[in-house]
């Protein structure tokens, strides 16, 4: 005859133990590598500045081969014609691996500065537009300018490269050509969030000083989009 076994016996395993034994065990982080400059994922960007609208800032994008990163340098001054703030920028037009399915998370810069300062620092990015020229330069304030999605960042002081996130929530298709500036946040309306759909197509991206005066100087290792997930058992 059969006798049954408390199932502590068989297993005598309390719930701590068990979450110790799988602690290692977690959800890793999806990346989706944008930019970088180390061999076959070196990324071609070139220096624009606002001479082209009448301005008189100044800015240069090299590539540091020994340190595998970019540079933009340069300072904004102010455009004349508008008595305001120009721009310094640096793009890059390419063929972006599809970074849907982190469109809840950030975007991940590894960068440095020596002009943390800087007010005016800026990322954009051109998705699912089909003129990303056009729409960086609308900012969705013309008709058929949607599409290129802007974000404030700041970089902290220091000499090492350090990791800069920028929640995708935080970027807005609907900004001031002037200053860059969001006229509506993210928050505000959902509808100039980047969505799914459209980071499937990334076309372009800008690294900008604009809005404020002053020396820019900075420098960039890479550019990812992480969905920020580290789930564990612990």
């Amino acid at each position: 005859r059969l006798k049954s076994v408390p199932s502590r016996r068989l297993f005598p395993f309390s719930a701590d133990i068990m979450r110790v034994a799988l602690g290692a065990i977690c959800c890793a982080a999806v990346d989706v590598e944008l930019t970088g400059f180390e061999g076959s994922t070196q990324s071609h960007f070139i220096e624009m500045n606002d001479p082209v609208m009448g301005g008189q800032s100044t800015g240069t994008w090299t590539v540091n081969q020994q340190g595998k990163y970019g540079v933009m340098d340069g300072e904004v001054k102010d455009v004349p014609s508008l008595k305001a703030p120009g721009f310094v920028a640096a793009k890059c037009d390419d063929n972006f691996p599809d970074a849907s399915a982190v469109a809840s998370g950030s975007v991940v810069m590894t960068v440095r500065s020596s002009t943390p300062e800087y007010a005016g620092f800026k990322l954009a990015i051109a998705a699912g537009t089909v003129s990303p020229s056009y729409s960086c330069r609308g900012g969705g304030t013309i008709p058929g300018s949607r599409g290129c999605f802007k974000a404030p960042f700041t970089v902290p002081a220091g000499d090492d490269f350090v990791e800069v996130r920028i929640p995708f929530s935080a970027f807005s298709d609907n900004w001031s050509p002037y200053t860059g500036d969001q006229i509506k946040t993210c928050k505000e309306d959902k509808d100039v969030c980047p969505t799914a759909d459209a980071l499937k197509t990334i076309k372009e991206l800008q690294l900008m000083a604009e809005g404020h005066d002053g020396k820019v100087h900075l420098e960039v290792k890479s550019i990812r989009a992480s969905d920020d997930a580290a789930v564990s058992f612990i």
